[in-house]
């Protein structure tokens, strides 16, 4: 049985549809991508893989470049489907195989919602991180957020994510992490 903490070694991160031409219109934008970048960063520096993905990216753009410039090559998918699962964009991002994937990004309350319902449904265990996912309106993101919960998809926020990740404090990781992320 997978536990019921995020695991470092048994998670990926997920971003979702973090794009140019899209994020402008998501309401709060600058706060999402900005929590978005902070959880690539931790997971970066912690080895936890991380993967993107883009809808339609001839007609939304490409990544974030903030976002973008941090992502490896071959760690982005693209799709036409609003659920990464049935767009198949996600068998052979980094870290796909593993059974946890936090997940952030937009909309919440399309592709998002329908690709993490679809995870939970093959076997995965999905954290969706609050603050750094959005929706053009709030009150959509809301209902997304509770139609998640009501499917067993854990609501979480980014620090929870980071500790959980990290696990035990005295480590040289833990002061890097504390020093530079968890001000």
């Amino acid at each position: 049985m997978t536990s019921p903490l995020i695991r470092a070694d048994q998670s990926a991160l997920l971003v979702i549809d973090l794009q140019e031409r899209l994020l402008p219109h998501i309401h709060d934008w600058q706060r999402v991508l900005g929590h978005a970048d902070w959880l690539v960063q931790v997971a970066q520096r912690l080895g936890v893989p991380v993967a993107a993905t883009e809808q339609y990216p001839k007609g939304i753009g490409h990544t974030h470049p903030q976002l973008a410039a941090r992502l490896p090559a071959g760690s982005v998918g693209a799709k036409l489907h609003f659920s990464c699962v049935a767009g198949n964009c996600l068998p052979g991002l980094p870290g796909m195989e593993r059974p946890q994937l936090v997940v952030c990004g937009t909309e919440a309350h399309v592709c998002v919602l329908q690709t993490v319902l679809e995870l939970a449904a093959a076997g995965k265990q999905v954290f969706v991180v609050e603050e750094a996912v959005g929706s053009r309106d709030p009150a959509h993101k809301a209902l997304a957020l509770e139609r998640m919960r009501q499917h067993g998809i854990a609501i979480v926020c980014r620090e929870m994510v980071a500790f959980e990740w990290l696990h035990v404090a005295g480590s040289d990781v833990f002061r890097d992490i504390s020093r530079n992320f968890l001000k």
